[in-house]
């Protein structure tokens, strides 16, 4: 068989689910093994019947010698258990290609880390967002020579990709940012929950992670000092960051606001001329045309954000908006942007941008 063969662990979770849908279909890699824990011994088709092309493929256990030998191994486990079996398995399969869908590999600061998270520090891997902007370039650079991937969370992707062109501009305040995001419960895992249960959230929303406690907030200030060039933990990026839990499955949309500085404070038309210059040949980012504002509907089941950027004259700030699916381009989308990158693929194969909306 040609192409590259791929274990999933945590198949039948909502990112290692949405992992294989995306590999239905895909020209050069092939799925060769699903794991689970709780769900060993049975098929594919009892938890996800909508993956018809894996419908029958029994589930094993996982770990780290069921995850070797394989060309790449998608890691859609929990925080925690991600590192441990990850550990493992670079020990006895150091050609594999590790993606690990979980926080454990994502951030550059330990102290971070032991805050956030409250475990010792399990490592850095390459940062697993192409379209990530440094001061070295953009990170799909590093990303082909890569065998260890760390991919980003759901929010840090969407907020990244709405402040970093502007930040790198020079065009907004780095030190006074507010994010306010709508996020569908399916961000949450398929883990029952009693606050995610349908009579909980549907006519309602509440938010979480509150007041600069969300796991995320170390990982955005990480991503935009690494567009300045300054250290992961510096703390010349301030950001105030509220996610919402509302009734809808998947998608996010982040709603970004931030006072405005340089050349932006006389030319109000250079925030939307920066968001639109950097992503000009972005095959997965969209900036819409002026007057048109991002939808989470629209983003459904594609591995595109949507993006828009005006400005508040009265206010004197930037209003930048995101929508995405958390689950594609969130989530497993840019899990095989990168692992296309590092297999030496085209990033784009058999990637869709297209949503199915309504």
């Amino acid at each position: 068989m040609s192409g590259f063969t791929v274990a999933v662990s945590g198949a039948t979770g909502y990112a290692g689910s949405e992992v294989l849908r995306l590999l239905a279909h895909h020209p050069e890699l092939h799925v060769t093994a699903v794991l689970g824990h709780a769900s060993a011994g049975s098929t594919m088709g009892e938890h996800q019947p909508r993956l018809g092309a894996f419908a029958d493929m029994v589930i094993g256990e996982s770990t780290a010698q069921s995850l070797a030998g394989h060309d790449v191994a998608v890691l859609a486990l929990p925080h925690g258990a991600s590192g441990r079996i990850a550990a493992e398995l670079e020990a006895t399969s150091p050609q594999t290609l590790i993606v690990d869908l979980a926080a454990d590999h994502r951030l550059v600061s330990a102290q971070a880390w032991e805050r956030f998270y409250g475990s010792a520090h399990p490592g850095t891997w390459t940062y697993g967002l192409p379209e990530l902007m440094t001061a070295q370039g953009r990170q799909r650079e590093r990303l082909a020579a890569a065998r260890r991937i760390a991919v980003p969370g759901c929010n840090v992707t969407a907020v990244t990709l709405g402040l970093q062109p502007l930040i790198a501009a020079g065009l907004i305040d780095e030190a006074h940012l507010t994010v306010v995001l709508a996020n569908g419960v399916s961000g949450a895992g398929k883990a029952p929950k009693p606050h995610l249960m349908a009579a909980e959230v549907l006519g309602g929303a509440s938010p979480y992670g509150t007041a600069g406690t969300h796991r995320h907030v170390p990982e955005i200030i990480q991503n935009l000092n690494a567009v300045l060039g300054r250290p992961a933990d510096d703390s010349g990026v301030r950001i105030s960051f509220t996610p919402t839990l509302v009734p809808m499955a998947r998608g996010i949309l982040a709603t970004i606001t931030a006072p405005l500085a340089g050349a932006a404070l006389d030319d109000h038309g250079a925030v939307r001329a920066a968001l639109a210059a950097a992503y000009a040949n972005e095959p997965f980012v969209r900036v819409l045309p002026e007057g048109q504002w991002p939808h989470t509907g629209a983003t459904v089941g594609s591995n595109e954000a949507q993006l828009q950027a005006a400005v508040d004259p009265a206010a004197g700030t930037a209003l930048i908006s995101v929508a995405l699916d958390n689950l594609v381009r969130g989530t497993a989308g840019q899990a095989l942007q990168s692992a296309h990158l590092a297999l030496g693929l085209p990033e784009d194969l058999s990637l869709p941008t297209e949503g199915v909306a309504p």
